[in-house]
């Protein structure tokens, strides 16, 4: 077996490996030596190595001895975090001092149990830890965003042994949000009292909230350019000739000045809009 062998096995582990796995596998001591000698892997800690091209991120959670969990976990996952780039991991109780920049490390005991060999959290650990750290409302696009992509049943994380936190998250989440700002509408202007419903189909498109009968209120993303930018227009239009009126804001306007957002909602509201006539 050459050295290229060992670093084939690690990256189909993921790029960063245990030494005892490796072993598992067939390969000795001798074989994971000869790899590191020869440079292609490298020993990050005692018992465990890497690929040279290894995710830095997984290199670190090795090195330290945790696991990635909550929003950190949440972003690989492809789930909508709102703005939180600090790493966050999780750490046996037993674990000493952990050496961090910057980063905040769980301490919790995880609900589902954790493979030795693992780096990166399950979605449930991740979606618990998420529900102890971050405020309610950053915390319910996290979930909102794995119902959307079905990377959980609500069924099955109601059998788990969640906190508080988490167990109104499984409440109150919906699947029906296709972002995080989707999800941060509804909950901002509940207080109105008005009918609010999400991806409601009109004129062959979803649109974002219906609020009522006829406000309708669109959320631009980054991709809302271009050729995406002129259909929205036209939907906007035809909306408007049938009787609709529409409100098109954008991410910058519903995370950095939400008061002015909900400024336009209530005046609209204030002169009927919202109702069909």
């Amino acid at each position: 077996m050459s050295e290229r062998d060992v670093a084939r096995a690690v990256r189909r582990l993921g790029g960063v490996a245990r030494t005892t796995t490796l072993l598992d596998q067939g390969l000795s001591r001798h074989h994971v030596a000869t790899a590191v000698a020869a440079a292609e892997v490298k020993r990050i800690r005692r018992g465990w190595v890497a690929a040279t091209d290894a995710d830095p991120e997984l290199v670190t959670a090795a090195r330290a001895g945790v696991v990635v969990t909550c929003v950190s976990a949440a972003r690989r996952l492809g789930l909508w975090v709102l703005a939180d780039d600090r790493p966050h991991v999780a750490a046996p109780s037993h674990a000493g001092r952990i050496a961090l920049d910057g980063g905040v490390v769980h301490w919790a005991a995880p609900t589902v149990p954790r493979h030795p060999d693992a780096l990166v959290d399950s979605v449930e650990n991740t979606l618990i830890a998420v529900s102890r750290c971050q405020p309610f409302e950053r915390a319910l696009t996290v979930w909102e965003s794995a119902l959307r992509r079905k990377l959980i049943a609500r069924e099955a994380m109601q059998r788990l042994d969640m906190p508080p936190a988490a167990r109104r998250l499984c409440r109150e989440a919906s699947p029906f949000s296709d972002s995080g700002l989707e999800t941060l509408l509804p909950r901002r202007l509940r207080w109105l009292g008005l009918p609010l419903r999400q991806q409601v189909w009109l004129i062959d498109r979803p649109v974002d909230l219906l609020i009522a009968d006829r406000l309708v209120v669109q959320i631009d993303g980054g991709h809302h350019v271009g050729g995406q930018r002129a259909a929205d227009i036209d939907h906007d239009t035809r909306l408007m000739l049938l009787g609709y009126h529409v409100i098109r804001v954008t991410y910058a306007q519903v995370i950095e000045d939400w008061p002015r957002v909900q400024d336009l909602i209530t005046a609209a509201v204030a002169q009927g809009l919202h109702l069909a006539r």
